[in-house]
């Protein structure tokens, strides 16, 4: 999911293929630099080295294909040659063994959550988003919950709904006090309303860029109902 700057070096490495054999599918949320640019560089390896191969199915929002056209010269065909475009938010969609179904959330291009069932198991991501009352929907009973914000200044305001009112120790005091102040927000300033999903694991994908971090040490997924992680 999502193929922002550097991903795609470690992602050809983990299929051990320079031209992206063996991977099934892609699904990018939306059409912003950070979330889809690796996916040119994708489509270039998959051009030059392995052609031959079928389509790579490319779950994603139609800004996404339109901005692939264009750093390609316009060109839609060489585009859907190399990926079997389906668009989000749309569906559901089978994904082999996942099931795979999206929502459209707010952002300032068409952005797409995203939720992944599979044997019982749920993955939800909401992409780059600001308050929306679907992502309960999006993430309930997820066994895997990330979140991201609307913008680089914006607080981490649509996951904090889960977060218990201590906040973990290991925040510095700026964040801590971010967290508390949004703990105490009316419901309908939160991304979230009524408590209504209770995902297992949390992963905070990125915090506000304005000099607050999170102690490295703590930069991994754990229960939220122990401690809340942050990543990125």
């Amino acid at each position: 999911m999502d193929l922002g700057y550097g991903t795609l070096p470690r992602l050809l490495a983990s299929v051990g293929s320079s031209v992206g054999a063996g991977i099934d599918a892609v699904i990018i949320t939306h059409k912003h630099p950070d979330h889809m640019l690796d996916l040119h560089g994708l489509f270039r390896a998959r051009w030059f080295g392995g052609l031959d191969a079928a389509p790579i199915p490319l779950y994603a929002p139609n800004g996404v294909v339109h901005r692939l056209q264009g750093l390609e010269e316009d060109d839609e065909g060489a585009i859907l040659e190399v990926f079997d475009w389906h668009p989000l938010p749309d569906g559901p969609y089978s994904l082999g063994p996942f099931e795979l179904r999206s929502w459209s959330l707010p952002h300032f291009v068409p952005n797409a959550g995203i939720r992944l069932t599979a044997d019982g198991l749920v993955v939800a991501y909401t992409g780059d988003t600001g308050p929306d009352p679907d992502i309960a929907e999006l993430a309930a009973d997820a066994d895997l919950f990330i979140a991201e914000p609307l913008t680089r200044q914006m607080p981490q305001l649509v996951v904090l709904h889960f977060v218990a009112p201590r906040i973990p120790h290991f925040f510095e005091d700026e964040l801590r006090d971010r967290l508390q102040q949004f703990l105490g927000c009316p419901d309908q300033q939160r991304g979230i309303a009524g408590g209504a999903a209770q995902p297992g694991d949390l992963l905070v994908q990125r915090c506000p860029a304005s000099g607050v971090r999170v102690h490295p040490a703590e930069r991994l997924r754990v229960p939220v109902s122990g401690e809340v992680p942050a990543g990125g």
